[in-house]
């Protein structure tokens, strides 16, 4: 079959959940078939990302104009697409769209009509001889009124192309017609209100007629968990089924579906036993039901749904294997309307309930969905009345008790660990100034408390669990917004992870391993045609010295995660490469573990800058440019950073438009990020992306100069706000750093007489007496002092950098070598 992907075609899928829905890396070969997705952030998790020919990220699935874009970037990648894959019912719009437009197979826009647009599908159901409730236009108060006069009252309002039961109202009356706000640029239509049992019917129809399927019966109603009641449902009895049922669903099915296709049906079930088509789609039921029919039943929808859209071979059986068993799920929302945040949940003893999806506390609740929602569960029992005793006593001993954001309300922020106070002391102090700041780490704070007061708890920073914990219990009691956020480059991959399980705005964990580890950057910016380094991944001195040679000395040899240039040598001749292997290898940094190997890269010449960027739903922002000062050759000690107006530069553009590269190719979405880029005589190339504030004072530099301050951008993009990025003004900043001209033992430090030199607006000793120095590369940033200057030019801050280095005062003890 032409463009099918057993010829190893381009597939691209749009993809939205962020639970297992789907198992995309089981159903396609991605060593055959070149397969990229269009997803979100959040649902990036379970995605076969390392096998995948592209992955580009958007707000949302919804964004027509940002899914098409993405798709553009993927084909300059990977070829047209030859399929477009969407499983989930509120992006098959979107794919139809594509599939028009690049006129591949699949259902398209005007075959998805009928199973998208209501009021077609009554009247295609109607046609076919199929009981439907009456269904008419309500593009007005006038319509729904005439309607309600033929058909009495309450009615249902509800959105003509809807998901779910999004949008549906229901009117009771003229008065509640009249209070009725009809949404702009939505059609609508209405339906009596209809009282019986609802039922819901998932399967598989073939093309001709249906395939396996079961119908369950739901043990409330859709309308009603919007409103804040819980939703369950239960398989029913093969000896149970309503008489007509099986014809029913085979004349649904042959009027709506024109080809193969997973479909979920809605019904009423009267008392008398007459049954009402609702609705028909052609798409696997939401909820629970992939996840029962999968574990339950040993049949998966997801996988017969990516076969249809493919055109691969659909692998349901003929008929469901009889297991025996009956399913069944059920949804507990929060008790207050999203957006909401838990504050804890009561759950029932053991029961039928095989999973259990329950949020922790501090989680932030936004809606969006049925996976979003409060608690979770699937059943699986022998009969329906069974199941349904177990599911409705379930729902019965669950409770998630949330209370709702107040966004008037104090924002409160939790910072996982604090760093070195000489390093950091301005940054949770300017924090503390915007927020209520609170703070996690394992020993209990000394100099923070100033800042935060008695928000604080004790974990150890390196478990994810117990930092969630620590978190949730800062963050759950606060009425405001909340956040979190880290500036430690040892805890980037712990704090992502607990915003990811809490829902708050943060890079993603899969992002922030992106960056620690500097293998995978390279990887990453590669694929995506990113200018950086040539590298080799080495695990031994041979490997190193073949590295060398392809790559061409000079080269730098650095460890793949560590921080602040620790291991990282510049090796100029083949018997420098053995030393820097064994470095690069041997180096360690408090709280990283060391990853396997080494980098052997490309040397890349031309001044170093540091490039710092808030990053706001994926839309990079320039904020800062600093000038590295570097010493201690062949090693890479920064010795100082100078920030001074770069927009006018020659290579203004260029670093914007790589730095923006580099940060898509990572998948950095949320929050302020800190790079280095090699100004080299072909271009700037990235040497590195990290996920968090800039250290060295760099943000002080920032708002010294500029006005612009990185603190406070990145607690409002953790809060979910638009920081304030436009700068104040333009000047000069600059930072040295001070080091013993030998290794040594500190006795004594002064910096008094240097804060008193005009122009100098900030001393910190960083070397306490007592304090152990030893040089590169024996030993970590051996720092004296650090003094900061700021001036109208880059001339005027070194000659207030010289004259308070003259006036610093020391005593020190030299150290054995």
């Amino acid at each position: 079959m032409p463009g099918s992907p057993r010829e190893g075609g381009h597939v691209v899928v749009l993809h939205r959940w962020t639970d297992r829905y789907a198992d995309y890396g089981r159903y396609l070969d991605h060593t055959v078939h070149r397969v990229s997705y269009v997803t979100t952030e959040q649902a990036l998790r379970h995605l076969p990302v390392a096998r995948a020919a592209g992955v580009e990220l958007v707000d949302s699935t919804e964004d027509v104009k940002a899914v098409r874009e993405a798709v553009d970037r993927l084909i300059e990648r990977s070829g047209p697409p030859t399929r477009i894959v969407a499983l989930q019912e509120t992006d098959l719009d979107v794919a139809a769209l594509l599939r028009d437009e690049f006129a591949l197979p699949g259902p398209g826009a005007e075959e998805l009509r009928p199973v998208r647009d209501k009021l077609l599908m009554a009247q295609r159901l109607e046609a076919a001889g199929v009981p439907v409730p009456p269904t008419a236009a309500a593009p007005d108060p006038a319509a729904v009124a005439r309607f309600a006069a033929a058909h009495g009252w309450p009615v249902l309002v509800k959105p003509r192309r809807g998901t779910a039961s999004a949008g549906v109202t229901r009117l009771d009356s003229p008065l509640a017609l009249a209070e009725f706000a009809f949404p702009d640029g939505v059609e609508l239509i209405v339906q009596p209100w209809v009282a019986d049992r609802v039922l819901h019917v998932d399967g598989v129809f073939t093309g001709r007629e249906p395939g396996p399927w079961r119908a369950s019966r739901y043990l409330s109603t859709c309308l009603e968990f919007t409103e804040g009641e819980a939703l369950g449902s239960v398989e029913i009895d093969e000896h149970s089924l309503p008489a007509g049922l099986a014809e029913l669903v085979s004349s649904a099915t042959r009027a709506l579906l024109a080809r193969p296709s997973v479909f979920h049906l809605e019904l009423f079930a009267s008392e008398s036993g007459a049954l009402t088509v609702l609705e028909l789609g052609a798409r696997p039921g939401g909820a629970e039901v992939p996840f029962v029919w999968r574990e339950v039943h040993g049949v998966d929808l997801m996988a017969a749904a990516l076969a249809h859209q493919t055109g691969t071979p659909d692998p349901t059986p003929a008929a469901l294997p009889h297991t025996g068993r009956i399913g069944g799920w059920l949804l507990v929302p929060p008790s207050a309307p999203t957006p909401c945040r838990v504050r804890s949940v009561r759950l029932p003893d053991e029961g039928l309930a095989y999973a259990r999806k329950i949020p922790p506390r501090g989680r932030l609740l936004t809606g969006g969905g049925y996976e979003h929602t409060g608690a979770r569960f699937r059943f699986s029992g022998a009969s329906t009345a069974e199941v349904e005793a177990d599911v409705l006593r379930t729902a019965r001993d669950t409770s998630v008790l949330s209370a709702p954001v107040d966004a008037g309300a104090p924002a409160r922020l939790a910072v996982v660990g604090c760093g070195n106070p000489p390093y950091r002391r301005y940054a949770l102090a300017a924090l503390a100034q915007r927020v209520e700041t609170a703070l996690v780490q394992p020993a209990a704070p000394q100099w923070q408390r100033p800042y935060i007061g008695d928000r604080f708890r004790s974990a150890d920073t390196s478990d994810a669990d117990a930092v969630t914990a620590a978190v949730a219990d800062l963050l759950a009691p606060a009425a405001g917004p909340v956040a979190v956020l880290t500036w430690d480059e040892t805890l980037l991959e712990t704090t992502a992870e607990v915003a990811r399980r809490l829902r708050l705005p943060h890079l993603s964990p899969q992002a922030v391993r992106h960056c620690r580890d500097k293998l995978a950057t390279r990887r990453a910016l590669a694929a995506a045609g990113v200018p950086s380094a040539g590298f080799r991944h080495v695990h031994d001195h041979d490997e190193a010295l073949a590295a060398a040679e392809q790559l061409g000395l000079p080269v730098v040899v650095k460890p793949r995660g560590l921080a602040g240039s620790i291991g990282v040598t510049l090796a100029t001749r083949p018997d420098e490469v053995t030393g820097a292997f064994e470095r690069a290898t041997t180096s360690s940094f408090p709280g990283i573990r060391r990853l396997d190997g080494a980098i052997v890269e490309e040397y890349l010449t031309g001044p170093e800058i540091s490039v710092d960027c808030a990053v706001d739903h994926g839309r990079v922002h320039v904020v800062n440019v600093a000038r590295k000062r570097l010493g201690f050759a062949p090693h890479f000690e920064e010795t100082g950073h100078l920030v001074a107006p770069w927009r006018d530069e020659s290579w203004a553009y260029d670093v914007e438009f790589v730095v923006a590269a580099a940060h898509a190719a990572l998948g950095l979405r949320t929050g302020i990020t800190h790079s280095e880029v090699r100004l080299t005589p072909s271009g700037p190339r990235v040497v590195e992306v990290n996920g968090r504030l800039g250290g060295d004072f760099i943000p002080l530099l920032g708002a010294l100069a500029t006005g612009v301050d990185q603190v406070a951008a990145a607690a409002d993009l953790a809060l979910g706000r638009t920081p304030a990025l436009v700068p104040h003004h333009d000047r000069c900043a600059e930072v040295r750093f001070l080091y013993p001209g030998h290794d040594a033992v500190v006795r004594e430090l002064d910096v008094t007489a240097a804060a008193a030199v005009p122009g100098i607006v900030e001393t910190v000793e960083l070397a306490p007496p007592g304090t152990e120095l030893r040089l590169p590369p024996r030993g970590i940033v051996p720092r004296l002092a650090a003094l900061v200057a700021v001036g109208d030019t880059p001339a005027q801050c070194a000659t207030a950098l010289d004259r308070a280095e003259q006036a610093v005062r020391y005593t020190l003890t030299p150290l054995s070598p």
